[in-house]
Parts: C-alpha cells; sequence; structure tokens
C-alpha cells in the first residue's frame, strides 16, 4: 500500500471551498485557517477524509470571546488577527498519519452564538464542546447532549465570557475581620 504524498491544507481548501477559506495565519510553525461557519461540518470532515490531509484525530476544542472591542474592526490583512465576531471556536486537529497540526477557527456572532456539531465527525469533541456551551454559552446545533456539564442546572449566565461578573470576597484583616464575619453564613450545629 502505497501513501498520498502530503498536501498543504491550506491550498487544498482554497481549492475545494474558495472563499470560504476567509483568513489563513502562520505563526511559529503553527496554522490557522478560519472558515466560515455555514461549512464547519463539511470542512472538517473533508480534512479528515481526504487523501494527503488526513486529519483524523481531534485533540482539542476551544473557544475565545473577543469582548468588549477586539472584533468587528476592519481587517487590513497587515498585522493582528482576524476577528469579525465576538465568539470563536477553534478545533485543533493532527494528521497522525502525516504527523501534522492544523488549527480551524469558525466565528459564532455575539447575539445568538450557534456553530453546527462536530461530534458526527469526531465523536471526542462530545465533552469538550458540552464545556464551550456550559462556559461560553456557544450552543452546538445537532449536538445529542445539551446539559450543563460543570455548572448546576440552576446556574445564571456563562462564566468564561469576558463582560461575566467576577464575584468577589474581601480579604478579613485584623482591622475588619468583626465587620466580614457577621455577614458570614456559619454553620450550625
Amino acid at each position: 500500500m502505497e501513501i498520498p504524498a502530503a498536501r498543504n491544507p491550506v491550498d487544498v481548501l482554497r481549492e475545494a471551498f474558495g472563499e470560504a477559506v476567509a483568513y489563513v495565519k502562520e505563526f511559529r510553525d503553527e496554522t490557522t485557517i478560519v472558515v466560515d461557519s455555514a461549512l464547519a461540518t463539511e470542512v472538517l470532515d473533508f480534512l479528515r477524509a481526504s487523501p494527503g490531509l488526513v486529519y483524523n484525530m481531534l485533540s482539542d476544542v476551544s473557544a475565545v470571546d473577543y469582548y468588549p472591542d477586539d472584533y468587528g474592526k476592519d481587517f487590513d490583512g497587515q498585522d493582528g488577527d482576524y476577528r469579525p465576531e465576538r465568539f470563536a471556536v477553534s478545533y485543533h486537529l493532527l494528521s497522525m498519519l502525516y504527523n501534522r497540526r492544523l488549527r480551524v477557527k469558525f466565528f459564532a456572532v455575539e447575539d445568538d452564538p450557534r456553530l453546527p456539531t462536530a461530534t458526527m465527525i469526531f465523536p471526542a469533541a462530545n465533552w469538550l464542546e458540552r464545556e464551550i456551551a456550559d462556559m461560553m454559552g456557544i450552543v452546538f446545533e445537532g449536538h445529542a447532549d445539551q446539559r450543563r456539564l460543570l455548572m448546576p442546572d440552576n446556574w445564571y449566565g456563562h462564566p468564561h465570557r469576558r463582560d461575566y461578573p467576577l464575584g468577589k470576597e474581601t480579604v478579613a484583616f485584623s482591622f475588619n475581620e468583626a465587620e466580614i464575619s457577621k455577614h458570614k453564613p456559619f454553620a450550625t450545629d
């Protein structure tokens, strides 16, 4: 059996999906490809199954919140990152056959962040997408299990969003310990 020669994923995606490839960044031998989120499942399946690419392992899924003003600006193509929307989800892929890594990024709008699930292509995306849905509030359409993963069911909000209010507790020192202690709920026997 002959193994096909490795192909450049950027060239192959541009050839197959054309204008859907919105942006490519190569930095320190890492490649990030931003693709139209409407084609997320098609692109991920294409990268997994295409000869010369074979990105057959999903190593991680991560999400970023570019709030408050790091997104939506005109992009001049020179430096910085491409950030057309508030939320981005990155799928970190590994081709075990060619020992290459690739990051594919999809953006979701601020008002109702939704992306198609990748669980049918990469079953490992199940818990990772659930974590992102729970902590960032991005809904993965078609996901079989939409329950919260880390936070209680009655929890309001998504703690990893940058506009989520920070909870804080005043530090007790000798001069303010009495004031702080009277507001604490102490356990009773």
